[in-house]
């Protein structure tokens, strides 16, 4: 009844409008009647969501690792069904077996019924050890409250493992790569190897020197190191002596046995020579720990697989651990194989050659034996690094668990010196008197300085109102310096003299121009070697007083021993600054070669050839002068050599001892090198540092030591250095 009323009207309105609009409208200003509107009928249009944007939000979240939000977007049904934290176990079980990289997905078509809807879409599991797996699926959803919500199945990652399959992979890994020195020396290796120590209160005392003298033929170390290491040990404690490769444990097996208190164990697994060339730079290889498994799993690394934790092990992971191989199956709850999924082989690993010299390595970490403190020796010309040494070293043989001295070693690194510590890169130290070569660089750069500057070298310096400083002559009760040119001021390493020089400069020149120097010589940023190392730390100064202890190196000024051999490097080879390089070549069990050495240049000094020339002046003349503060460390040396001696403050009282030098012998043979020594409170830099490297120099150029040491009867670095002998030089008073 209502819709045939309804229908009337609309026809009335309807012939009435068709009337209207056949009659033209009389003219009027009378505005025309209005007529009462109408209730419209009301449209309902119901909009239904399209299920696929459900489906790509679902399939991006878990390209992210995003479990909570695919979790958020399923069915209330199957949140019934598996907890949030089953299902993201779920999801991270599955990535970790197949060694999952990423997901990749394609939606291809959707089908959509009133409550229900289907999303097909294809998938690519990118596995590190079997390649991609592919597969075409489905994931089915459902409307809740006006929303799609995906159906949870195992099917929604690959169909086989449908009813609750999960994934697991057995994986074939290949022996880890060598690592050599730069003559293809063996450093790190995989091998049987023998760990050899010993009780000392079993040792038959009648017949200990023949057992010291058998474990130096076997070990290579020194008779007084191993005594160290006997008469050291608290009583009734095991004590590690040394680990040997297979070769040399056969050889000397049965004479080792022969002896009471010796302990012998073979064992196969990572080993490193001499006890550790360069074990700072090298690095060392240790288990996974446990909030890495879940990392490791995923690029394909067994459980109990170890990884390089410092120095090249580290830097050439992806190099030495070589690709590991394995099939991956769908198995039952119970791990029983269902079917083989994919499968993927493993490939050897590559060869690292480093650009250490591994002699030279070892006769330095000897030449700061007892000391703590770092040594660097760079190719002069090139930024090669022949000699990395941290001291107190310690055996990279700790970390491998199947070595019998394994236990013993690893609590020797407990102790208070650090031996974990890389100094030679991360230790930071305040440069001392080796600074003043930056700060001579800035004083004739800026041409307030010739190399005749006169300055009247006196005991104090009282040019900044209300402070008194104190030259190391004083300190010393020597004979203050006296008048000097520049070069000499670096000679006689005269405190006053470049105290002057940093608040000239800074009161009327740049008041940051010793800071601008410093960092043109790389100091206050990494130096770019491959293992990583420290910035160090150049502030501008901020008043006169952090002026003038800049320009002597002391204040807020810290580096690295590995920088100062660079700038040193740099002054001696006309002013290029390399990047120091620790790797030589990367080599495929093919003979490919990868990541070639080849001179970097990070900087250029920026000092002209002329000044460079007058700063050599001065540091010739540190070694070569009887006013020179090394000159008695370095009568009769054979290799023309440059040099400056630092003797940096510290908060603890004793001395920071530097020495730092580059040759000029200029051999086809045997390239320039740059020197680099810090022994922390070691005192006086001529009478410490200076020393050891001599001896670094002899050992390079002549292949042993030649010179005693201050403090030595014989050859060979003691545990507590006596030095004595020449005048001490110079130690700014704070």
């Amino acid at each position: 009844m209502h819709r045939f009323r309804w229908q009337n009207l609309l026809l009335i309105i309807f012939l009435a409008a068709w009337l209207g609009g056949c009659n033209p409208a009389p003219t009027s200003t009378t505005a025309p009647a209005k007529t009462p509107s109408l209730p419209s009928p009301q449209v309902i249009t119901t909009h239904v969501p399209d299920p696929k944007a459900v489906a790509e939000a679902y399939l991006q979240a878990w390209q992210k690792n995003d479990y909570p939000t695919m979790y958020g977007l399923l069915t209330s049904v199957s949140k019934d069904a598996i907890s949030e934290k089953k299902f993201a176990e779920y999801y991270e079980d599955i990535a970790e077996n197949a060694a999952l990289q990423g997901v990749d997905y394609a939606i291809k078509s959707s089908l959509v019924k009133p409550h229900t809807a289907q999303v097909a879409y294809s998938v690519t599991l990118h596995s590190a050890v079997v390649g991609d797996i592919s597969r075409d699926t489905v994931m089915n959803l459902s409307l809740e409250k006006g929303a799609w919500r995906v159906q949870w199945d195992e099917a929604l990652i690959l169909p086989e493992l449908h009813g609750g399959y999960k994934l697991a992979m057995e994986l074939q890994v290949p022996a880890r790569g060598e690592i050599l020195d730069r003559d293809g020396k063996v450093i790190a290796t995989q091998t049987q190897a023998l760990s050899i120590g010993l009780f000392p209160a079993q040792l038959d005392k009648d017949k200990v020197d023949d057992l010291v003298n058998l474990l130096w033929r076997v070990t290579g170390l020194s008779p007084s190191a191993i005594r160290a290491k006997i008469n050291n040990a608290p009583s009734g404690w095991y004590v590690p002596i040394a680990e040997v490769s297979a070769d040399v444990a056969d050889k000397y097996y049965k004479a080792l046995a022969g002896y009471s208190g010796i302990v012998l164990r073979r064992y196969s697994g990572r080993f490193y020579y001499h006890e550790g060339v360069s074990p700072h730079g090298v690095g060392y290889v240790s288990a996974l720990q446990p909030d890495e498994v879940a990392e490791y799993r995923r690029k394909g690394y067994r459980l109990d697989q170890k990884i390089g934790r410092m120095g090249v092990e580290r830097w050439g992971e992806k190099y030495l651990a070589g690709k590991n191989g394995g099939r991956l199956y769908v198995v039952d709850s119970k791990g029983n194989i269902v079917s083989q999924l994919a499968a993927g082989e493993s490939k050897p690993s590559d060869t690292i050659y480093t650009t250490i010299d591994r002699k030279l390595q070892i006769q330095a970490q000897e030449a700061i034996s007892g000391f703590v403190g770092a040594v660097v020796v760079l190719e002069r010309d090139t930024g090669r690094v022949l000699a990395l040494v941290s001291s107190p070293g310690f055996d990279p043989n700790a970390f491998e668990s199947a070595n019998f001295n394994s236990a013993a070693l690893l609590q020797q690194l407990n102790n208070p010196a650090k031996p974990l510590l890389n100094r030679a890169t991360h230790g930071l130290y305040p440069p001392g008197s080796i600074f003043k070569i930056i700060t001579m660089a800035a004083a004739l750069e800026s041409g307030r300085f010739k190399e005749d500057t006169i300055y009247n070298c006196g005991y104090k310096f009282t040019e900044i109102p209300g402070l008194t400083l104190y030259d190391w002559t004083y300190d010393h009760g020597f004979p203050p310096s006296g008048k000097l040119n520049l070069p000499e001021g670096l000679m006689r390493s005269c405190n006053p003299y470049f105290w002057h020089i940093g608040l000239d400069l800074y009161k009327n020149y740049k008041y940051n121009a010793v800071a601008q120097m410093a960092r043109g010589f790389g100091l206050g940023s990494p130096t770019g070697i491959e293992i990583g190392d420290e910035a160090g730390q150049i502030t501008d100064p901020t008043n006169e007083r952090e002026a003038v202890q800049q320009a002597i190196g002391q204040g807020t000024t810290l580096v690295t021993p590995l920088q100062v051999a660079d700038y040193i490097a740099a002054v001696g080879n006309g002013g290029t600054l390399y990047v120091p390089h620790i790797i030589e070549k990367v080599v495929s069990p093919e003979g490919k070669v990868f990541h070639q050495f080849k001179p970097e240049v990070r900087g250029k000094l920026p000092v002209s050839p002329e000044n460079l020339a007058i700063i050599r002046k001065g540091m010739g003349l540190v070694v070569s002068s009887p006013r020179g503060t090394a000159y008695w460390r370095f009568i009769n040396f054979g290799i023309p050599i440059y040099g400056k001696t630092g003797t940096a403050s510290t908060a603890a009282g004793k001395p920071h001892a530097w020495f730092t030098a580059f040759t000029d012998a200029q051999k086809e043979d045997k390239p320039d090198i740059a020197v680099a020594v810090v022994v922390e409170y070691g005192g006086e830099g001529a009478d410490v540092a200076a020393p050891i490297v001599r001896r670094v120099i002899e050992d390079y150029f002549y292949g042993r030591p030649l010179a005693l040491y201050p403090w030595e009867a014989q050859i060979g670095v003691t545990a507590t250095p006596k030095p004595t002998g020449t005048p001490p030089t110079e130690t700014p008073k704070p």
